[in-house]
């Protein structure tokens, strides 16, 4: 296979499962602005051909802008973060235009929401005004008010208008990763009109990628970067802004290239927070709105996901997790040992409709256990000439009350007396009695061989659960009441026996059938 038809085939594979990645945890995948003083497009070709759901916002009127972006009656937010500051968007591509009187529009307020946006996990891109808009100044000194900031460099104003120019792929750069550009690491014809090229030489944020460079001999931009971005850490998003202008081509390698930029900065996303540790039998109310400024209790907004964890102790039985949600609103709950727990990923989950929902384990293995609680309600929509207007149940906007509780049974009573770095331990199977599996634990202090063996009235060895050397630590294995040729034994008594080089341990297990 060419490399050429690799690419376009991967892409395909990226195509189909990229949206629904995405749209976990996000209300849509896409906002594109195109507000006052930038261009006012309405459609993006490369959202289309990647399948993202998208909204924009295309007017000249500073009401309706303020209205979306920064706040309205229904929404003390704006379109662009959920009621705790995280991004409601998967990502913003922000239009051409013109970047320091879209900014002053905009005011401090405004610009502040998309810094919030970044920050706390939301991807960014942008041609031209929207490069330039990102960075923190197009000058050589000082800090240009009306920018977003969020790419802590400085950029150039290219000085070339109405033409078109070419775009070397810097070798390694990771746009290949999703397409090859022909083979050659190079993109012509790209539209251009007064865009701007990242400054190499003054304050360059070390965290910066550079993925194209300009082609366009003779003049001062040739060579200089074109296309880079931006990540600060693990929890902010990325800036992947472009000087020109790819967003309108329908076609080939441009549009290629502008879908590589979304693709790109999307999958920068910051990692989920976790609102909290929960405690055994703590109920926790998550009833604040915006303004109290305590995110970790705030309300929760529509699609939202908010991520909790239990430390689920080795003595933990019957664990009930039980979410009360504001009456006539679907809220969704998901549990997962060791990470975050989505719809996609969760291993538990209750997922009826309605507000209310329990997750019960009789049997569950300690360690560390993340919750998702979801709200699946959203608002509806009526497509507008200047973007989305919002109906049906917008009280999502402003968030939805909850409270959140998690509790267990204790089986294992462990002694404060019992110190396990100086001994051996092996603790009773729980369940027990027990039909189906029962899951027995014990302690190592080193490093040691260990036999963990099932032996029924008699003596006999009917099961042989673990042979191997275990570092040390505490481990789980489970049994399913079967012998080792696979068949189910009798009802009646075993024991299970932990055998190392100089000890050795035995408790009684009640097999029912």
């Amino acid at each position: 296979m060419s490399r050429k038809l690799l690419g376009i085939t991967l892409l395909k594979i990226i195509m189909s499962i990229f949206p629904l990645i995405a749209m976990e945890g996000y209300y849509k995948d896409l906002f594109m602005d195109g507000g006052v003083y930038l261009y006012h497009h309405t459609e993006l070709p490369a959202a289309e051909s990647l399948s993202l759901e998208m909204e924009y916002l295309a007017t000249s009127s500073s009401i309706i802008q303020t209205s979306v972006m920064i706040q309205n009656e229904a929404d003390e937010n704006g379109v662009l973060l959920y009621p705790d500051g995280e991004p409601r968007f998967r990502c913003i591509y922000t239009n051409g235009g013109s970047a320091t009187n879209h900014g002053n529009s905009l005011g401090e307020e405004g610009r502040n929401r998309v810094r919030k946006f970044f920050r706390n996990g939301g991807g960014y891109t942008g041609s031209c005004a929207g490069a330039f808009i990102s960075s923190l100044s197009y000058q050589t000194s000082g800090v240009w008010e009306a920018y977003y900031h969020i790419w802590p460099g400085r950029t150039a104003s290219t000085g070339l208008s109405e033409t078109s120019t070419g775009h070397f792929v810097v070798p390694g750069s990771p746009l290949l990763t999703y397409f090859d550009f022909g083979g050659d690491l190079y993109i012509d014809g790209v539209f251009h009109n007064g865009g701007c090229y990242a400054r190499e030489t003054i304050d360059w944020p070390p965290q910066t990628e550079i993925l194209l460079r300009f082609d366009y001999p003779g003049w001062t931009m040739h060579e200089k970067v074109s296309c880079w971005a931006y990540k600060a850490s693990d929890t902010t998003g990325r800036v992947t802004v472009i000087g020109s202008h790819p967003e309108g081509i329908l076609s080939g390698e441009q549009l290629h290239l502008m879908e590589a930029i979304l693709l790109y900065s999307m999958e920068g996303g910051g990692i989920p927070s976790v609102k909290a540790q929960l405690n055994r039998g703590e109920i926790r109310v998550m009833d604040r709105s915006t303004s109290d400024s305590l995110p970790q209790y705030t309300r929760i907004g529509d699609k939202q996901y908010h991520h909790f964890t239990v430390q689920v102790p080795l003595e933990a039985s019957e664990l009930h997790i039980i979410l009360d949600g504001s009456e006539g609103f679907d809220f969704n709950l998901y549990l997962n040992p060791g990470d975050f727990a989505f719809n996609s990923s969760a291993e538990y989950s209750d997922t009826h409709y309605g507000s209310d929902k329990t997750i019960y384990l009789e049997s569950v293995p300690p360690g560390l256990w993340y919750i998702g609680v979801e709200l699946a309600t959203t608002v509806d929509t009526l497509q507008q000439i200047w973007g989305t207007e919002y109906s049906g149940a917008t009280e999502v906007l402003d968030g939805i009350e909850y409270t959140i509780s998690v509790d267990w049974e204790t089986t294992i009573t462990i002694s404060d007396n019992m110190k396990y770095v100086n001994n051996y331990s092996l603790f009773p199977n729980f369940p027990n009695p027990f039909n189906d599996r029962t899951d027995v634990h014990f302690y190592l202090p080193e490093q040691t061989q260990v036999r963990l063996e099932v032996l029924n009235s008699s003596g006999q060895r009917v099961n042989s659960l673990c042979e191997s050397s275990l570092a040390a630590g505490i481990h789980r294995y489970p049994w399913d009441g079967k012998d080792n040729d696979g068949e189910f034994l009798p009802s009646g008594v075993y024991f299970i026996k932990l055998i190392t080089p100089d000890k050795a341990f035995s408790k009684k297990a009640l097999l029912i059938r």
